[in-house]
């Protein structure tokens, strides 16, 4: 049976830059948990673990995806720098400010997850199709919830 994917290189380039981005949202929620202060502290230190925890997984899921397309994913942090079109944080703002931050650099891996999904479901990749599926997923949930934060 012949099947409709004909090129892996468009995912597979799609995935490392989603790769670069992940690695650098990773440190920027690692950073905002060092670094947070104020008088939610216990609350966001807790949160920012549970988002750079997930992160790490995911991560992997995505550079097994490449390898398991034939690519090689990026695995330098020079790679990732270069790639990335994620602010690295730099410096934590009190309160809702790294909130913000939070949500911008979701919103970004979800508008991501879309273009890598919409080029692997055109591609016939099925298995990088239900990948994002749930990541796309998972991304809406944590966005509603910090967004409900938010307000």
């Amino acid at each position: 049976m012949e099947t409709k994917r004909t090129n892996n290189d468009s995912v597979v380039n799609q995935l490392n830059n989603v790769l670069a981005d992940l690695q650098v949202v990773y440190q920027n929620m690692r950073t905002m948990h060092w670094l947070v202060k104020g008088p939610e502290f216990y609350q966001l230190h807790k949160m920012y673990e549970g988002f750079y925890t997930e992160l790490a997984d995911v991560v992997d899921d995505v550079a097994e995806r490449i390898l398991t397309l034939g690519g090689v994913p990026y695995h330098q942090f020079s790679e990732y720098l270069d790639q990335t079109s994620v602010e690295p944080v730099a410096d934590v703002p009190r309160g809702k400010e790294n909130l913000k931050i939070t949500v911008e650099n979701f919103e970004h891996l979800l508008g991501e997850y879309r273009e890598v999904q919409e080029t692997a479901s055109n591609n016939g990749d099925e298995g990088t199709v239900a990948l994002f599926s749930e990541l796309i997923a998972s991304t809406e949930k944590k966005l509603w919830m910090l967004n409900a934060t938010l307000s």
